[in-house]
């Protein structure tokens, strides 16, 4: 790997920086405060912001990388980000004193892979609408679901290391864990390998074809999740997972504090989004058997995403380990948290719409989270607020720092 003087100048003023906002005694402050929320020790609901258009925000040029190695970019681009995040809109992340890299793995997938037309871009050429394929449309297409096989590149690997070490020595400690990845979510996956409306139909024209499906895409994910078991390749000191933080007392009390390298010491997340149009029955049969065999891997368990689940509670709350739940913009937030169990966090979030319209107005946004902070505190459950799949900010990225502001007067009155 050859790296020119100008690249590990670059990337050691970021370290500095980094490090820098890393060992302000605030970060220790908000792991401590994310523990006792994640205890429910009734503290103030939470708030993060994250899976941002990165394409709108690079204004000034502070996120241009000028690393050309793709790994090395890959960690300039978090030094970057990072940096970015905590100067405009820091609410309650928390910026470890450590620099996580991954082992060099790669993962063979389920076998189908995804086909798709390009429908329309934006000016900086990133994709904003696509359709899918049907990859899976016929008895014979199920054999081409193949079980994920998980390799371990190691010089790579140790290659890595020594680089970070080398550009990094000094300034910030570099730790090697996790790298491949297994989406528990099937039913995304599914959708980008079939199209929505193709599943819709076959959920109800042949929903013995549709279990053969998700038997095997089950099967696959749980193939690679015992691989990645088997190599130690589980970073279970990552403080996120699905975007939430997951400090704790028992499996991550500090900075890269994770036991062991398995899922049985992990979280995990799942998610059907596309189930927001079925009813809660076909959640039962077609999502809950399959999901709680992935879930019995893994120690925790976040489920949802955009996914509605107010009216079907019940149901979800019957997968193993969950501990954190997804209040989209398409439940009902009242109806949600009544029903949710005292002993699982309400996970909302709040709609990134309001950040996209023409005129974005602060008043209206802090009645909705103030909305949503009533009907959490009223049933006595935790609340934490993620602002996240935000498509836009109509260029104006100042917009997310008056969100941020917005929001952390809202939750400093509970």
């Amino acid at each position: 790997m050859n790296l020119r003087k100008e690249e590990i100048s670059t990337l050691r003023t970021l370290a500095n920086e980094y490090m820098e906002i890393a060992s302000l005694p605030i970060q220790r402050e908000k792991m401590e405060l994310w523990k006792a929320f994640n205890r429910h020790d009734n503290t103030r609901p939470m708030v993060l912001i994250n899976q941002l258009p990165w394409n709108e925000l690079n204004q000034s040029g502070e996120l241009s990388c000028v690393a050309s190695d793709p790994f090395i970019q890959k960690i300039e681009f978090f030094l970057r980000s990072t940096i970015y995040k905590w100067n405009h809109f820091p609410v309650d992340m928390v910026v470890e004193p450590i620099l996580t890299i991954p082992y060099s793995t790669q993962n063979s997938g389920w076998g189908v892979n995804v086909a798709q037309n390009i429908v329309a871009t934006d000016k900086n050429n990133s994709v904003v609408s696509h359709s899918y394929n049907n990859q899976l449309a016929e008895e014979t297409d199920l054999d081409k679901i193949k079980d994920m096989e998980i390799t371990l590149n190691k010089s790579e690997s140790k290659e890595w290391l020594e680089v970070a070490n080398y550009i990094f020595d000094g300034i910030l400690p570099v730790r090697q864990a996790g790298g491949p990845f297994v989406h528990l979510g099937i039913w995304d996956v599914l959708a980008e390998r079939m199209g929505v409306e193709n599943i819709y139909f076959d959920l109800i024209d042949r929903p013995e074809f549709i279990h053969e499906i998700m038997k095997r895409m089950t099967h696959s994910a749980l193939a690679g999740i015992r691989q990645m078991n088997a190599l130690g390749l589980v970073d279970t000191s990552a403080n996120t997972c699905h975007c939430s933080i997951t400090y704790n007392d028992e499996q991550l009390p500090d900075f890269g504090a994770g036991e062991g390298s398995d899922t049985h010491h992990a979280w995990g997340f799942g998610m059907a989004q596309l189930f927001t149009s079925v009813s809660p029955d076909v959640t039962e049969e077609f999502e809950v058997p399959y999901i709680s065999q992935l879930a019995n891997e893994y120690g925790m368990m976040y489920y949802g995403c955009c996914d509605r689940l107010d009216d079907r509670m019940d149901i979800v709350q019957k997968i193993p380990h969950v501990q954190k739940l997804s209040c989209s913009p398409w439940s009902n937030r009242e109806i949600f948290a009544e029903k949710l169990r005292k002993d699982i966090v309400m996970s909302n979030k709040p709609s990134p719409s309001f950040l996209a319209e023409e005129i974005m107005d602060c008043e209206l946004i802090a009645a909705d989270l103030t909305r949503t902070c009533n009907a959490a505190r009223k049933n006595g459950v935790a609340l934490e607020m993620i602002l996240k799949d935000i498509s836009t900010v109509r260029y104006n990225p100042e917009r997310l720092t008056k969100w941020a502001n917005c929001a952390m007067k809202v939750v400093n009155n509970y």
